[in-house]
């Protein structure tokens, strides 16, 4: 597996022409799709969540508010838990999104993989190596976030966006993806998730 950390940010991408698409499952019922939309659920949540951290952002950057405001910022709105808690731009937010990337691969990956008879392995791979990007990206904001933390500047507050933005942009192609691949894979193989 190629190293990510030593990637520039603009180089980290999922390679979307490269996904496999699931083969169908015939004996998948509306109740079945049903069922699988449920991963849809789950992930409009950290959307609205990562929608929060984009308002800030886009407040900054259109002078509302200069960078050394984001903490205050942060802490004025509903996420103010999260900021006090985790002290970072993505905050608990990424410490739950990974949570959910590690289930994902560790439970429901593998049972797909097994009730499936090696059928979706190489969509299982492929949202694997999808989860390392988004982990990788989260790492980095991490670092971003601290740095800005530590020295609100101009340059920082940019490292900062533009690694939010990056992550943003994956998460969002990556969730598409994995719900319209696996809508009928879970509902029919799992039950629901």
């Amino acid at each position: 597996m190629t190293d990510l950390s030593t990637q520039l940010l603009d180089d980290l991408s999922l390679d979307e022409a490269a996904r496999p698409k699931a083969p169908p499952v015939p004996q998948a019922t509306a109740m079945h799709r049903r069922q699988g939309r449920q991963l849809a659920a789950i992930h409009s949540h950290h959307l609205r969540e990562m929608g929060q951290i984009g308002a800030i952002l886009a407040r900054i950057e259109a002078r509302d508010a200069p960078p050394e405001h984001l903490k205050q910022l942060v802490l004025s709105l509903d996420m103010a838990e999260n900021f006090s808690a985790f002290g970072s731009l993505c905050g608990r937010e990424c410490h739950v999104l990974k949570f959910h990337h590690d289930i994902e691969s560790a439970d429901m990956f593998p049972r797909i993989e097994a009730a499936g008879g090696g059928r979706f392995r190489d969509i299982v791979a492929k949202l694997k190596a999808e989860h390392a990007v988004v982990h990788e990206l989260i790492i980095r904001l991490s670092r971003a976030a601290d740095a800005l933390a530590e020295v609100p500047s101009e340059a920082n507050f940019i490292q900062a966006g533009n690694t939010f933005r990056k992550l943003e942009e994956v998460v969002r192609s990556h969730f598409g993806y994995e719900e319209t691949e696996l809508e009928e894979v879970i509902g029919y193989y799992l039950g629901s998730i």
